[in-house]
């Protein structure tokens, strides 16, 4: 399971060095995606292949559908981590993710998700806020 906020910086390759403590499920290989509120998402490959799976079974006829997996297909990108367990953060994700310099990646249970210090800042905030609403919690019956 993927817990924590870490920062890390891309290199001069456009490299991220995942954090130590999730690479023992990463280094089989990961599948690097775009996320909904523009910031990059990072599987562990089987764990992307189950979700493949729950998409592909979604109706053919639907806008919801077909926009999800056009999100997450068109964009992905499968890699392996070398031994220092580093990737490569393709252009495209970069550019979708507002990914320069600083990388926030944050575990999330069952994936990561690389942010923008920028955009993490605001999505945090927004986080804070609405988990701070009773009936989040209430909805999930927690």
């Amino acid at each position: 399971m993927f817990l924590g906020e870490f920062r890390h910086s891309l290199d001069e390759k456009s490299r991220i060095t995942l954090p130590a403590k999730f690479r023992p499920e990463l280094m089989l290989g990961v599948v690097m995606t775009a996320g909904i509120d523009h910031y990059a998402l990072i599987y562990p490959s089987a764990e992307f292949e189950l979700l493949a799976q729950k998409v592909n079974q979604l109706p053919l006829t639907g806008r919801d559908a077909a926009t999800l997996r056009r999100l997450l297909f068109v964009n992905a990108t499968d890699a392996v981590p070398d031994k220092q367990g580093r990737v490569i953060v393709p252009e495209l994700l970069r550019q979708y993710a507002g990914i320069n310099g600083e990388v926030v990646i944050v575990g999330v249970g069952k994936f990561i998700e690389m942010w923008s210090p920028e955009e993490w800042q605001r999505a945090r905030q927004q986080i804070e806020e609405h988990a701070a609403q009773e009936s989040v919690w209430a909805k999930l019956g927690i």
